[in-house]
């Protein structure tokens, strides 16, 4: 079943500043009706965009997807069966097809299913992933002859191999038969690929484990960082360089495993041998930029008075890290520092970052508190050796944004000679330029772009407009717009604008 959507292209030509400028130079647009779903945009490797919603038609759930090429035109559209009531997990885009991780709703059912899209035709195949334990998915990896997902029994996490040619499941080997906490999935452009899980060692300490394994799924090496006496390694990234090298960065902690007392990073030679550097918060040189001069003043104060003393400094944050990517002779790290907000009936509650509070994303705390969403301050970014010595870092303010799942709203545009951040909000593109510990140029604001002049963007949907990578250096911006048009009159759209800096 097909149907005609209405698109809309623009051009935009901008003056160039001295650092250039944030271009947007195309816009999709699909009119929408209050009762319409939710749109999903997965990016593929190609550049294709894939643009899915849940609709029903009579009495069936369907999945509403097409197709988009880097140009906005459409390839093909159709629509595709679920099961009643089915839990859409995850989708993501790999090898030229489309994957999508459903799970039924039944309780007593464990079983999981997989649609694979040909990403060419539209053309579709289920898997069905037996399954003896009833996981919960919190992650989704693509291999070339594989499907890896990752969740937890009963708090201890798993990892299910589902091999596509033998259609067959199993659990990895290797994993721990205690509590801990998966923190990432990582696929190598070989095949091979590392599962990370934050968990205790002999000596009580939490610490990353990380297990690596061929293409086949089975385990080629199992090792565990080794930390200080009283730093628990909370949550960490990984990163395979030259040499077979390895770079684990995270955050490190107190006993209080919600807080973060500073960053980590770890490098490991083919050997197992490791390097490890620790960096408070209060040790980097611009991570309180996105303070207000004065409240930044008094704090470096203090953190120098101390230090005089000799008495250690200690911040505590709630920051979790996004990415590490290669740069020149470097690595650039990128995090994010957040919080979450209680409300009552009568008074606003917030926790701030120098005091304990009580985390949770549960409606209701056990003193009454409501959970009033994860409110971020600001994004930190730093570069490092392949020893883990930081050269440089660097922060970015981060005004206004809440949301109720933890994600990644900063991203980076790494050029030769900068680095630009942005991220949306309130309809507007803000970024910042950075060179090293230098600020190239300060936080600006651009509005996401309509299709005409005369366009007016009258309403919009915060809390689904959203940034994102796309191919090479472009991104792409997406959301709900509420336009109106003196000649036109309004309209209401789901809009998709091509973003680039130039």
């Amino acid at each position: 079943m097909f149907s005609t959507l209405t698109k809309w292209l623009f051009l935009s030509f901008l003056a160039t500043s001295v650092y250039g400028q944030i271009v947007q130079t195309a816009r999709y647009e699909v009119p929408v009706r209050n009762e319409s779903g939710t749109y999903e945009i997965i990016p593929s490797e190609s550049g294709d965009l894939f643009v899915s919603r849940r609709v029903a038609i009579g009495n069936e759930d369907q999945l509403e997807i097409f197709k988009l090429d880097t140009a906005f035109s459409k390839q093909w559209h159709g629509y595709l069966p679920l099961a009643r009531g089915a839990m859409l997990i995850s989708k993501r885009a790999a090898f030229k097809n489309l994957y999508i991780l459903q799970r039924y709703p039944q309780l007593q059912k464990n079983d999981l299913s997989v649609i694979v899209i040909t990403q060419d035709s539209g053309v579709y195949l289920q898997h069905q992933i037996k399954n003896f334990i009833r996981i919960m998915p919190t992650e989704f990896q693509i291999l070339p002859e594989a499907i890896l997902i990752g969740g937890y029994y009963n708090r201890v996490p798993v990892v299910i191999y589902y091999s596509l040619l033998t259609h067959k499941s199993r659990i990895l080997p290797g994993l721990l038969n205690e509590a801990g906490e998966l923190t990432q999935i990582q696929v190598y452009p070989d095949g091979n690929f590392d599962v990370l899980i934050s968990a205790r060692n002999i000596r009580g300490l939490q610490t990353i484990w990380i297990k690596n394994y061929d293409e086949s799924g089975e385990l080629l090496r199992n090792y565990a960082l080794d930390p200080e006496e009283n730093k628990n390694l909370i949550f960490a990234r990984s990163l395979r360089i030259d040499n077979d090298m390895q770079v684990v960065a995270g955050v490190y902690g107190s006993r209080n495993l919600e807080y973060s007392r500073g960053l980590f990073i770890a490098s490991i030679d083919p050997s197992g041998i490791q390097q490890m550097r620790y960096y408070n918060f209060g040790d980097l040189e611009n991570f309180f930029k996105y303070l207000k001069a004065k409240r930044e003043h008094r704090i470096k104060a203090r953190i120098e008075r101390r230090k005089i003393k000799g008495k250690r400094v200690r911040f505590s944050y709630r920051f979790l890290v996004h990415q590490i990517v290669p740069y020149q002779d470097q690595y650039v790290l990128l995090g994010e520092a957040f919080y979450p907000r209680y409300i009552t009936f009568d008074r606003s509650y917030s926790s701030g970052f120098f005091s304990p509070y009580t985390g949770g994303s549960s409606a209701f705390t056990r003193d009454g508190r409501i959970f009033d969403g994860y409110h971020y301050t600001h994004a930190a970014v730093m570069g490092f050796d392949r020893q883990g010595n930081v050269i440089w870092d660097n922060s970015f303010e981060i005004n206004d944004v809440k949301t109720y799942t933890l994600e990644q709203f900063v991203k980076l545009e790494i050029q030769e000679n900068k680095i630009i951040l942005m991220y949306v909000f309130d309809n507007e593109l803000r970024s910042k330029i950075i060179q090293g510990n230098q600020v190239l140029e300060g936080k600006s604001a651009k509005p996401i772009k309509a299709i005409r002049e005369d366009d007016v963007v009258r309403k919009e949907d915060y809390n689904l407009t959203k940034l994102n990578y796309w191919y090479g250096r472009y991104f792409y911006a997406y959301g709900i717009h509420e336009v109106s048009n003196a000649q036109l009159g309004r309209r209401k759209v789901f809009f998709i604008n091509k973003i680039s800096y130039q």
